[in-house]
């Protein structure tokens, strides 16, 4: 069995839910305080903070202190590195489709 580790693992998994993907959208319009990202979803802050947490944990948001306020904000250089590895499964399908259309027009003559 192969012991692989995938870097984008956190990135992934930060990306699955629809949720976090709605916040990060959020916070490409610009940072947040907790309370602002809570108040558009309805789910409670708690449920909110363990998104965040995420998140963060996807390194794809940074949290600054603001006085007794934690200002969430977009780290968008992890979702090039993200785009980058699809970009590479991007390339090997239009290679494949490519191959497929040179042989069935072969086959066709």
């Amino acid at each position: 069995m192969m012991n692989y580790h995938d870097p984008h693992q956190h990135i992934f998994r930060a990306l699955a839910d629809p949720t976090r993907r709605a916040i990060l959208s959020m916070l490409s319009q610009g940072e947040r305080p907790i309370g602002e990202i809570a108040s558009e979803f309805e789910m409670t802050r708690p449920a909110v903070a363990k998104h965040l947490k995420i998140l963060k944990e996807g390194d794809l948001i940074s949290i600054t202190e603001a006085g007794r306020e934690r200002i969430h904000s977009l780290n968008p250089t992890p979702l090039k590195s993200a785009s980058d590895w699809l970009n590479f499964f991007d390339q090997f399908w239009d290679d494949k489709l490519t191959q497929l259309k040179t042989q069935v027009e072969q086959s066709n003559d």
